[in-house]
């Protein structure tokens, strides 16, 4: 799926607004929580809450820069 939104000044932050489909994908609702992360590439991931989402992004997290240097290597 490849979809474009602008970046829109909403008060004084800036936000996107995600459209019909990408809201239909992601099955959430107004008010749902998002996370957003990023990959080893720079990319950015939105994923809906789930439970023990938050805990396991940070174990993830933790493990992915203890093991940089080997995972950059199974990577090539």
């Amino acid at each position: 799926m490849a979809i474009d939104t602008k970046v829109r000044k909403i008060g004084n932050s800036l936000g996107i607004v995600l459209p019909k489909e990408v809201i239909g994908y992601l099955k959430v609702e107004e008010g749902a929580v998002l996370h957003i992360t990023e990959d080893a590439d720079g990319a950015i991931r939105v994923t809906p809450d789930k439970p023990g989402f938050a805990e396991k992004a940070v174990i993830a997290d933790s493990l992915m820069k203890r093991y940089r240097n080997a995972l950059r290597e199974l990577a090539k």
